[in-house]
């Protein structure tokens, strides 16, 4: 099945004919609105289609096939739909996934990677850890990106099992949700760390709890601005960058549409919104 899906996605080829084309940004749920909304704040002049796979999410714990077939099925929807650029606002599909897909597509795909250099280069104590789900805890792509850039730093990678499911499923602020926290944070505090790094779109959305555990002491890193900064400099290397007076237009999709994640998309987005069913998925 992944094979004839990359046969479908080398055939289509995208010919961008506006700069007003959007944005395709994705993730295997809600996680990427926290990537999509700082794209919006900074680029607000530019559309963006927003897709949540909420129907297999969570990617953590899926297989690097299962990864892979769901990232091309998705980037051919959104190629479909004339995007003129993909941001996989997803730290586990960017890892298993984005080489082979920039390898089949000719527009610019931009991925979301744990900011291991400048937690490492601002780390004091130089004890970092970085939150991530299990399947880019084991991925060798990122633990070559740690012994690139720990820069003599010792960094600890805390698989967090359960963590997406509880966001996915708007009980984020649950009692439970906080044992689980305090379960992975603790022991990374006895350690020394001073600096905690978010290794998965969905956890700023916890932003607030982690700092509450954590503590004022250790400081604490996603990578929403970075993607955003690097999304911008591709945008304008292509020439592609909507015009600056157009206000940008958002649409969101998902292979889980009901009611309830409507619900969650709106209190993510923190506005209003209407969430369409992602078809053909």
């Amino acid at each position: 099945m992944a094979e004839q899906k990359t046969i479908i996605i080398q055939k289509t080829k995208l010919e961008i004919s506006s700069n007003s084309a959007p944005i395709g940004v994705f993730d295997s749920g809600v996680g990427g609105l926290s990537i999509a909304k700082c794209i919006a704040q900074q680029l607000p002049h530019e559309n963006i289609i927003y897709i949540a796979d909420s129907l297999h999410a969570p990617y953590g714990e899926k297989s690097v096939e299962f990864i892979i077939e769901r990232v091309n099925i998705i980037a051919e929807q959104l190629i479909a739909k004339g995007v003129k650029a993909i941001v996989i606002a997803c730290n586990t599909a960017t890892v298993n996934a984005i080489e082979q897909l920039r390898a089949k597509v000719n527009i610019p795909i931009i991925g979301v990677e744990p900011a291991i250099k400048p937690a490492a280069k601002q780390s004091i104590t130089k004890k970092v850890a970085i939150l991530a789900t299990q399947a880019t805890s084991e991925n060798q792509r990122f633990k070559d990106l740690i012994d690139l850039h720990h820069n003599g730093a010792h960094v600890i990678i805390q698989p967090c099992p359960g963590l997406v499911e509880f966001i996915e499923q708007d009980k984020q602020n649950s009692q439970a949700c906080n044992v689980l926290l305090k379960q992975y944070i603790d022991p990374l505090i006895m350690q020394g760390i001073d600096t905690l790094v978010l290794g998965c779109t969905h956890y700023p959305f916890l932003q607030k709890q982690i700092g509450l555990i954590a503590g004022q002491q250790v400081n604490i890193i996603e990578t929403a601005a970075p993607v955003t900064v690097q999304l911008t400099k591709k945008l304008a290397e292509n020439n592609i960058e909507a015009c600056k007076t157009q206000q940008g237009q958002y649409q969101f999709f998902s292979s889980l549409e009901t009611e309830q994640q409507e619900k969650i998309f709106s209190k993510l987005w923190q506005e209003p919104l209407t969430l369409y069913a992602l078809t053909s998925s």
